[in-house]
């Protein structure tokens, strides 16, 4: 069977950033379609999850180099779809095959956020039959942490696992998958929606912040460094250690799709058009979101 053809646009849909910082503003442009090179696929993206870190390079508060350095106009790292064109050299897709990128290094500079893309072969991740973009895209960044952090942790069936803001679009991933490893999810957030939505996607207990007194006030003061403030034998005693992660591997994102297709994750998103991605984003920055959003570029 011969593979399957594409009609591919001089241009494309993306959400540019202008003026990063506290003051940005994303719109919804038309951008050119890049060109692979040898060892590149094209994409065509049909969904792209909308995550925090997203939003945190829109505001230029993660890092110290901004986005536009490196000529990067459009954020995003959860997408889904296709690939339309391959490099000469790449042996390990073919034209019609599904695809998605995630957030590792040595990428195309364009990100998620744009419809079409290019991802050097080596660096995106098949996506297996039976698992919707919908499913596929937020997989690529927030259920590959998740499992990451879920594998690191020790944790063994039957114990329990608690997420703060496990109601959000990386928590509730990690409450799908913990009860599918055979732990006990507990969801730390708020308001009545999150706690539905918590219990729906397999949490056994949801705990309210802000029915439980003075949280803030029970925590440290920020600091640029930080001394646990609890005495060795507690640790020792108890066997605790503290441990951090922080994104999935390509063979964890393999994973957590392998989930999705034996029906254990399910659809977490909301999904937007692609012309609603700044309302979408403004949304997520202001805290009204539950689960995830996901745009969908064809919508």
């Amino acid at each position: 069977m011969s593979a399957p053809t594409f009609d591919i646009p001089k241009q494309c849909k993306a959400g540019v950033v202008y003026n990063e910082g506290p003051n940005f503003e994303l719109k919804v442009e038309m951008v050119d379609v890049p060109e692979p090179g040898p060892n590149d696929v094209l994409l065509k993206l049909n969904a792209t999850g909308i995550c925090y870190s997203d939003i945190h390079f829109l505001l230029n508060d993660l890092v110290d180099v901004p986005m536009s350095f490196f000529g990067v106009r459009s954020p995003g790292h959860e997408g889904a779809g296709v690939v339309v064109k391959i490099g000469a050299n790449v042996k390990n897709f073919k034209v019609g095959d599904r695809a998605g990128i995630k957030p590792l290094m040595d990428t195309c500079g364009s990100c998620s956020y744009q419809q079409y893309i290019v991802s050097p072969a080596r660096y995106a991740t098949p996506i297996p039959d039976g698992v919707h973009d919908y499913i596929a895209a937020p997989i690529m960044c927030s259920a590959s942490t998740m499992i990451c952090s879920l594998e690191s942790s020790g944790l063994k069936p039957g114990n329990w696992a608690c997420f703060p803001g496990g109601a959000g679009g990386v928590g509730i991933q990690g409450v799908q998958l913990a009860k599918a490893m055979g732990f006990r999810p507990i969801v730390v957030d708020t308001g009545d929606d999150k706690r539905e939505f918590a219990l729906k996607m397999g949490a056994e207990a949801f705990v309210d912040f802000r029915t439980c007194g003075d949280v803030a006030g029970e925590l440290p003061p920020k600091a640029s460094e930080f001394i646990l403030g609890a005495r060795p034998w507690q640790y020792i005693m108890k066997g605790l250690s503290v441990k951090g992660t922080l994104v999935g591997t390509q063979a964890h994102t393999i994973k957590a799709l392998e989930f999705a297709q034996r029906g254990l994750l399910k659809q977490i998103a909301e999904v937007l058009p692609i012309d609603q991605l700044p309302e979408a984003v403004a949304r997520l920055r202001a805290g009204k979101v539950t689960g995830r959003m996901v745009v969908d570029f064809n919508l």
